[in-house]
Order: C-alpha cells, then structure tokens, then sequence
C-alpha cells in the first residue's frame, strides 16, 4: 500500500505538468511512456480482481457475484465489470509469459488476451514446450501487430513453432469452430417501445456467407437521388429479400403469401381518409405505410364504430396480380424510376392514384417500383404520371428541377 501511495504522489506531479509546454518529441515519448505505465498497472489490477474472485470476498460481502461487487465497488456499468473478471480469470489461466510481458508493458491487454486465449486454443497434443514457443512468439509478434492481426498470426502459430502438427491442428480447430458456431447461432426480433425492432444474433460462416451474397447485390446506390447511407441500404435490400420470398411462393403456407394488412380506422376518418393501420402483429402503421403497403399487399379493411364494434369487414382482395402484373413487367421492364436498375422481381406495383382513394386497378394506373423508390414516391416530393403513350413518366421536386421536366427510366428499355 505504501508503493501505491507514492505511485500516486507521483502521479499528481504529471497530472499537474502541462502538457503545450512540451516539445513534439517529448508529447510522443510522454504518451508512450503512460501507455505503457497503464498496462503495467492493469496487470496489477487484474492480479487484484482475481484475487478478489479467488478468495470469496465478493459473495462473503453479500454479493452475488464477483462482477456485482466490481460493479457496485468500482461504479461499473455490468459488462464492464463482467470483462473484467472474465480478462483476469483468462491471463490467469494463460502463460506465464504473457502475465509478465503485460507487467513489463511489453504487450497490452487486448493483445495479451488474444495470446493467452491463442495458446489456450492449441491442442493438448502439442505439449507444453511448443505451447510455451507460441506464447513467446506471439509475445515478439505483439511488438509489431494490434491485436486484431496478432489473433490472426496466432491462427497460423504451430506453422512456426511445430510444422508437422499445424494441419492436423487447424482441422481440430475448424471442427470446434464449428461446433461452437451450431451451438451460438441465434437470430432475435425484439420489439421497441417506438414500434422498431431490434435485430440481433450470431450468424455460422455459411450462413454469413449466404446473406452477404443475397443481399450486397441489392446494396448499391439505386442512382443520382440516392442518399441512403450503407446501413439504410443493407436494411432495404433485406426487406426486398424478404419481398422475393414471399411472392415467389415457394414458402410453407404460414408464410408464402405476402403480408396481410389489417387496416383498423373509426368511421369518419374512413369516409374522409385512409386512417393508420394496424398489422396482424399489433404494430401500428401511418397512413402513408398503409398506403404504400395497400399497392401490391393482401389488405382485409375493418370498419369500426364508436366503441370498437366492427362495422364492416371487407373481402380480401390481391391488387396487381396475375396478367395485370405481366403486363407491367412487359411494359416497364423494371423499377420504372428514373435511373434504377431493380429487374421486376424486385418491384412492387404502385397505383398512380391511390387505390385507397378510388384509384382504378388498372394498367394505365399502375406502375413498377422497388421497395426504396416505392417509399420515396409515397413521401410525396416525386409525382408520377402516365405520359402520352403510356408509360409512366416521373417529374422531380422543384428544389431538384425548378422546371420538374418529366423523367423516364431508359434503363429497361427495349431497343
């Protein structure tokens, strides 16, 4: 404790120094010299923590846990304090050298996981001197490389240290792998309080490799107008994936139909407006959705009275199927949006005057769109009418073109 207290005395000293007074050289070798002092000092942390974990100290206290105690004790958020039990209890377990390079400040605590978790991977078969070459290895290594690399050599350590084991090595550890990943893999929906849903999960290599497959075709910038940002644009080719799915068909019959569109408005606002919607799943939708969602969806309108009493409950009927659709596809080749390349299967139809305002459901009232450019023609700056021959022709928002000169997609034309 005496040590501690004078190492804090000297640390008011530095505190107290001002870093501008310093010259270029001195504020490198100064942030290296703390770096490496505060890996030194995790190390004297986490030999304390384990300790703490060790002994009991945390449930004799009244704890129920040690990472409750750190947490409560050092005012950590819960994953923290977890980490830090979880890190110390790994380089207590891992080599010897990896604990002395950390108290050295040869090597911080990122890498110095990545090498006890690494040597703690190889299989027992190699021994401990070979076990003890890695660790040194990737000691020397961890001199040269962050840790993301270092995990990355550490993959292909018994290459350097044992050759004549690494094959049969690196079989074990994919089969682990493996096995670890059939066990993690997860997908969850949860619902957010703002009627979003979170996704979350762990996806095995395979399955990774086939989602990024489907979707990075339907990543790219659908044109000029696109300010999607790449998060935007993997969530919507998602949603066009989806799409797909469900309208080729093929899905067991809980799902091969598109979404049905329980739509739920009081009695006067249906006479005068299409009000919000409700999905089958309680989640509440604008009108605007309800539009958009009404163009190419099964939609079953439920009419209430004053106190919920369903009045009326429509027919369900399919819009823009069958030959209506082939007809589109002939005519619009596609996203009929100007400078989009989405191919059909890709689209919705989109009825230029709203279905839900009497719009007939007719060829020269519908048109193709992709899931994106569907949602920007419903939000209104775009118009879409159907030009002289036919075809549908798109007039951009004055603060694009003062002048709102009709635009067409060329892309899908027939020469």
């Amino acid at each position: 404790m005496m040590a501690l207290a004078q190492l804090s005395g000297v640390v008011d000293e530095v505190v107290d120094a001002s870093p501008w007074a310093l010259s270029d050289a001195d504020v490198v070798a100064s942030l290296d010299a703390v770096h490496a002092l505060e890996q030194r000092l995790a190390a004297v942390k986490l030999g304390l923590v384990r300790e703490v974990d060790g002994r009991g100290l945390a449930t004799r206290q009244g704890a129920t846990s040690t990472a409750v105690w750190l947490r409560e004790r050092l005012r950590l958020t819960g994953r923290s304090a977890r980490h830090l039990v979880a890190t110390a209890a790994s380089l207590d377990e891992g080599p010897p050298q990896v604990r002395s390079a950390l108290a050295r400040g040869a090597v911080t605590v990122e890498q110095a996981v990545v090498v006890a978790e690494t040597v703690g991977a190889l299989p027992a078969a190699v021994g401990p001197e070979v076990a003890d070459k890695a660790a040194s290895l990737l000691v020397d290594f961890a001199a040269q490389h962050e840790p993301t690399v270092l995990r990355r050599l550490g993959a292909r350590i018994l290459d350097h240290v044992a050759p004549d084991l690494a094959e049969q090595a690196e079989a074990e550890a994919l089969r682990r792998a493996e096995e670890r990943a059939l066990v993690d893999r997860h997908l969850t929906l949860a619902d957010q309080p703002d009627g979003q849903v979170r996704v979350t999960g762990r996806l095995d290599g395979e399955t990774a490799s086939l989602l990024r497959a489907a979707i990075e075709p339907l990543c790219a910038p659908t044109g000029l107008d696109d300010d999607r940002g790449p998060g935007q644009r993997r969530h919507d080719a998602l949603a066009e994936l989806c799409r797909l799915a469900l309208r080729t068909g093929d899905l067991p019959e809980h799902g091969g139909d598109r979404p049905q569109l329980v739509v739920t408005v009081a009695l006067d606002p249906l006479l005068n407006h299409l009000g919000t919607g409700t999905l089958d799943t309680g989640v509440r939708l604008t009108p605007d959705a309800v539009r958009r969602i009404a163009c190419d969806a099964a939609l079953l309108p439920a009419v209430l009275g004053g106190e919920s009493q369903v009045l009326d409950l429509g027919r369900q009927r399919r819009l823009i199927t069958g030959p209506l659709r082939r007809a589109l596809v002939l005519r619009d080749g596609g996203c009929a949006f100007p400078g989009c390349d989405r191919p059909p299967r890709w689209c919705d139809g989109h009825h230029i005057r709203h279905w839900s305002d009497g719009g007939p459901t007719r060829l020269d009232n519908a048109v193709l769109l992709c899931g994106h450019h569907h949602r920007v023609v419903h939000q209104g700056e775009w118009a879409v009418r159907p030009g002289s021959d036919g075809r549908p022709e798109f007039l951009p928002p004055a603060w694009l073109d003062p002048q709102r000169v009709p635009r067409r997609n060329v892309y899908h034309q027939r020469c």
